[in-house]
């Protein structure tokens, strides 16, 4: 299939080939090493896209409930798809997956489910009746060499990142489901095991010369390549050798140690990108409640501090008004106050009211009653003089 996009002259092979039994590559790597990764995240659970060198791939995993296999009632499943798009190599064909595309995914699925990498078990909510199917799409968006390797790091990312909804079960017989939303009930994470990486290899001549992750030009003119699938921990996961010319026995776990020490160096790349991504969601969720509080609460608190203040400047100036209200209009109340004044003048200067007082009820005469008596009142408060011109006329 390459060839049909760039067949290389017998110049150009001839140069590839000296160079690799020089040490070098067309890119200036070593034979053993990776081209650049790069491993980014979209918005949504579940979705990663790959950049190996020039290649691109894009995944996303999705999930649905659906009735088990009779034969694994309490497994649930994991399928992989792949789609080879034009945009990334005009040698695709749109409509149909060809070999190439077949081939890729049973590749990444053989290294998935025959390692038991997802915890297929965990994924059943009723036994032989409701079981979770997890759908893993790739999108090859360009076709720079090596798709196997770079199809199965978007598709571990993605799962790593992926997260189904949460369920319960309930009703009359107790095995009606419920999915519930993600607002209401947290999602959750696949159970994966570990992450088993493809580490793919090319020969050339007669075999004794081979490289990891080959460009297109390589493929182009390569004469053998093998996908060897290991994890971290240096177990072989799968192999697949795609035709091409016979490798040795020695060759093969050569190629074997070199793939346990690549995986275990890619599982950490992947590790430290899942774990910044599922950090950075985590303080998201964090930012928006504090945010939300403060405004709730410093909003009342300033309202009422305005509020109080300006009730605070109309009872200081309401105060003087209220004061000269009163005065005038209840003059009553400040006729009592001079009474209450003058009172004691009286006890004091008129010693026959003071004697009455001191008397009781029964000796009342009627002089002390016409001293009791409003004219009485008022003639004690006249000055002394006039008092006594009052009382001769009377005489």
């Amino acid at each position: 299939m390459m060839d049909q996009r760039w067949r290389p002259t017998v110049n150009e092979r001839e140069f590839i080939e000296q160079a690799l039994q020089s040490d070098l590559r067309v890119d200036g790597r070593r034979p053993f090493d990776f081209r650049k990764l790069t491993i980014s995240f979209g918005r949504e659970d579940g979705s990663a896209e790959v950049l190996l060198g020039e290649t691109c791939v894009m995944g996303y995993v999705t999930a649905q409930l659906v009735p088990p296999y009779k034969d694994r009632p309490n497994e649930g499943t994991l399928a992989i798809f792949t789609e080879f798009s034009p945009m990334a190599d005009p040698a695709f064909e749109p409509g149909r997956p060809g070999e190439a595309a077949i081939e890729l995914g049973r590749v990444i699925d053989r290294g998935l489910r025959e390692s038991r990498a997802v915890d297929m078990e965990s994924l059943c909510v009723v036994a032989g009746k409701h079981v979770w199917a997890v759908r893993v799409d790739l999108h090859i968006l360009d076709n720079g060499g090596n798709l196997i390797d770079a199809a199965n790091i978007t598709a571990l990312a993605a799962l790593s990142t992926f997260r189904r909804p949460e369920c319960t079960v309930g009703g009359d017989d107790g095995q009606q489901v419920t999915v519930h939303d993600p607002e209401v009930m947290d999602p959750l994470p696949l159970t994966i095991h570990h992450l088993p990486i493809a580490v793919t290899f090319a020969y050339f001549g007669d075999g004794n010369i081979m490289v990891i992750d080959p460009t297109y030009k390589e493929e182009a003119v390569m004469g053998g390549r093998m996908t060897a699938t290991v994890n971290s921990n240096g177990d072989v996961c799968a192999i697949q050798k795609a035709g091409g010319e016979g490798v040795m026995s020695s060759v093969i776990m050569q190629c074997l140690r070199i793939a346990s020490v690549k995986a275990a160096d890619i599982t950490s790349k992947i590790k430290t990108k899942v774990d910044k991504y599922t950090t950075d969601k985590a303080l998201q969720k964090v930012k928006r409640t504090p945010a939300i509080v403060a405004k709730e609460v410093n909003v009342p608190d300033v309202a009422m501090k305005e509020s109080m203040h300006s009730a605070m400047e109309n009872q200081t100036s309401k105060a003087p008004n209220d004061d000269q209200q009163i005065s005038e209009d209840s003059p009553a109340v400040a006729n009592d106050k001079k009474h209450e004044d003058v009172e004691p003048v009286l006890i004091e200067s008129n010693p026959e009211v003071k004697s009455v007082s001191n008397s009781g009820s029964a000796g009342e005469s009627d002089e002390v009653k016409e001293s009791r008596s409003p004219e009485s009142l008022v003639d004690s408060v006249k000055p002394k003089h006039k008092r006594k011109k009052k009382q001769h006329g009377k005489s």
